[in-house]
């Protein structure tokens, strides 16, 4: 069973600094000292909440990927595998696949974490979560991935408001969601973060002033690139629900 959820970052080892500064200054959190084996990961943490978002440094141009804390690493590893994940890494306290897609995500232990970061405030009252990680996938792999994290996850499934989307809910009150989003065109797996946020030209104008930039705009989201460059959405959805 999934009982904590994380969104890791993951961005050049030479910018990533410059996307903690930012997210840490969006989401109300402030960086931790610096961890892992070479200092490559950074929790933004939230004042009398759990941690929920991460920002890894990493070779290439990075993404995004969720790790899933659960109680019994060994039986949920083995039930991923079942379902067509190939685990990459093993360490004690963690495990690294990726899905038949070719998308990386972890498994961890489960430490008791139970406190969602609440929505933030923002300038001229601008509210906002940053609470999914969408999963893209080539069209052919489509169905097939959505059944995997339907499976492996056990949450409630459905198709999205648009028809290249579906969504992922878990009953628990868990920090990050899941959407699987179909691409025009064929192309590796990847992921990135959206934040949700009802008034989409607030929020814009709130990242603009921390550095980020304005990619695109969608039906019910904007495109937006932080200052490491890291690609992520503006989603017109209630940040306390998620919908």
């Amino acid at each position: 069973m999934i009982r904590w959820t994380y969104a890791f970052l993951d961005r050049p080892a030479a910018t990533v600094d410059r996307a903690t500064a930012f997210w840490a200054s969006v989401t109300d959190t402030r960086a931790s000292e610096p961890w892992g084996d070479e200092g490559e990961f950074t929790s933004l943490v939230a004042e009398g909440a759990d941690t929920c978002l991460v920002t890894q440094a990493v070779g290439g141009p990075g993404g995004a990927h969720p790790d899933l804390a659960v109680e019994d690493m060994t039986a949920f590893t083995g039930r991923a595998t079942e379902l067509g994940a190939v685990v990459r890494a093993r360490r004690p306290e963690l495990t690294v696949l990726r899905s038949p897609a070719g998308q990386p995500f972890c498994l961890v232990p489960w430490r008791g974490q139970r406190s969602v970061p609440p929505v933030v405030t923002g300038p001229g009252g601008v509210r906002s979560r940053a609470d999914q990680i969408s999963l893209d996938v080539s069209p052919d792999a489509f169905d097939a991935e959505v059944g995997f994290w339907v499976e492996l996850t056990g949450w409630d499934a459905s198709p999205g408001e648009h028809a290249e989307f579906h969504v992922l809910r878990p009953a628990l009150g868990l920090p990050v969601h899941l959407i699987v989003q179909r691409l025009d065109a064929p192309r590796p797996a990847s992921a990135h973060l959206d934040v949700a946020c009802p008034d989409l030209e607030a929020g814009r104008t709130w990242h603009e002033a921390h550095g980020a930039e304005f990619v695109g705009r969608g039906d019910a989201w904007l495109v937006m690139r932080d200052p490491s460059g890291g690609v992520y959405c503006l989603t017109r959805r209630d940040p306390e629900t998620g919908e």
